[in-house]
């Protein structure tokens, strides 16, 4: 397929989903976002036991030699 055809068809897509919108359940959108689910807090303090939070204990190490140092 020539390029003329593919930009054709981006442009048809492109006007189709401008245009013709599909219907929106307005229910389901208002319950996803009242959030019915667990809080972020509650996920954060699941993981709590994993987080390493402290960069003081890698101080010492090398560099990372990838990295620019600064001037």
């Amino acid at each position: 397929m020539g390029r003329g055809r593919a930009k054709a068809k981006q442009t048809k897509v492109a006007r189709e989903l401008k245009y013709h919108s599909p219907n929106t359940d307005l229910t389901a959108l208002q319950r996803e976002l009242a959030g019915a689910g667990k809080s972020d807090h509650d996920f954060d303090d699941d993981y709590k036991e994993y987080v390493d939070d402290d960069d003081d204990d890698h101080a010492d190490e090398d560099p990372d030699p990838w990295v620019r140092p600064t001037r």
